[in-house]
């Protein structure tokens, strides 16, 4: 599965917004600083899909492609 993902560090609050069947919202409380940010993001992820996640494009950006791994 891929997914489409605006990420919003250091927010404050972990939450996941679903906007549409592959777009996401995700505002995280690390910092978008020493990968942080990606790695919350790919633990919110397993967490909601129960499933590994990894990033495709988008390691230094706030628009992301995220695959759930199968």
């Amino acid at each position: 599965m891929i997914l489409k993902v605006k990420v919003y560090p250091s927010s404050g609050r972990e939450e996941i917004i679903k906007i549409s069947n592959d777009e996401y919202k995700v505002y995280l409380k690390k910092p978008a600083e020493d990968n942080k940010a990606n790695i919350e993001l790919l633990k919110l992820f397993k967490k909601k899909f129960k499933k590994p996640a990894r990033i495709s494009k988008g390691l230094k950006s706030r628009d992301k492609i995220v695959e759930i791994i199968d």
